[in-house]
């Protein structure tokens, strides 16, 4: 009886009129979806370009509902939001999550970013986990583990994904534009329990080394806005690659007079950790080159500058 019910399952499956069904099912999804998804570009877009501040944030409110409920639609994960430019969207290497993420100016002291991260769920139903910037409420940053609810902001650009102990690790590169007189960049590591996001833990290790303490939860650079300072990925060499930062007037207590000097550091992943190489050359790179074949662009998102001040390169 179980092999006729297979065999009726098949014939059905490979009959056209199952397929047309198939078919006109994945159709009308992606209508709806690229329905939603264009109702929705024009706010993504408010929120950097528009030139008030009340307008900024009004679009913000009205993109984040329509976000939501875009995602509500059943197998949502599948739709990639190609058009929502000024949004950082990124799925995991092994597809298992993806995160979007994107950044709200109220002036240009006041810099918060927005985000959620969507699991890949079985049964293609919705589970999110929105990100919520706690970032000046977070005491010492660089050693903090936090959850979705306490989230050091930032715009994420790169997920490596790495493996210890049959254990996944997701690395995330992100920006964070902090203020007018000076940009971050981060490396934190985004690890699961209980299937919630955990942000930091004893991942940076200088234990070869006495630039810093032993191990951090995170690592970051700040110079000036003007300064292009990079954090990139070298897939070849597996090493998380960064420019070495100097302060141009001799002045390094002020994070925001650093600029690069032409050398780099970098993290090597080794059990567990990213391991600190102090050089990661030995030799100088002429001023616009980069260290790896196929440069990371930090600033494909397209993601325009406050209203006022022009665009740096990321």
């Amino acid at each position: 009886m179980k092999s006729i019910f297979i065999y009726i399952f098949l014939l059905c499956v490979s009959s056209p009129s199952f397929s047309a069904f198939a078919q006109t099912g994945r159709s009308s999804f992606l209508t709806e979806m690229a329905s939603r998804e264009d109702s929705m570009k024009q706010y993504a877009h408010d929120i950097v370009n528009a030139r008030q501040p009340a307008d900024r944030v009004k679009a913000d409110s009205i993109f984040t509902r329509m976000l939501v409920r875009a995602l509500k639609e059943n197998h949502s994960f599948s739709y990639p939001f190609d058009s929502l430019q000024t949004i950082s969207r990124l799925y995991a290497p092994d597809s298992s999550f993806r995160i979007f993420t994107w950044q709200l100016v109220r002036d240009e002291t006041t810099f918060r970013r927005h985000g959620a991260i969507q699991m890949n769920t079985a049964d293609g139903s919705l589970s999110l986990y929105p990100l919520l910037d706690k970032t000046e409420l977070v005491k010492d940053i660089d050693n903090a583990i936090t959850d979705n609810e306490e989230w050091v902001g930032a715009i994420y650009y790169k997920i490596i994904q790495t493996a210890y102990h049959n254990k996944n690790f997701y690395t995330l590169l992100g920006y964070d534009e902090n203020n007018f007189r000076s940009t971050k960049k981060r490396i934190e590591v985004l690890t699961f329990s209980n299937g919630k996001p955990v942000f930091g833990g004893p991942f940076f290790s200088f234990e070869e080394d006495s630039l810093q303490g032993p191990v951090q939860s995170r690592f970051s650079i700040e110079y000036k806005k003007e300064g292009n300072g990079s954090i990139k990925y070298d897939e070849e060499l597996g090493i998380i690659i960064f420019d070495h930062l100097i302060s141009e007037n001799n002045q390094p207590e002020k994070k925001y007079t650093y600029i690069p000097d032409g050398d780099y550091e970098g993290f090597k992943w080794e059990k567990g950790k990213w391991v600190h190489i102090n050089k990661v050359f030995n030799f100088r790179l002429q001023d616009g080159q980069a260290p790896v074949e196929k440069p990371v662009l930090e600033n494909k998102l397209d993601i325009p500058p406050p209203p006022g001040r022009r665009k740096n390169r990321q």
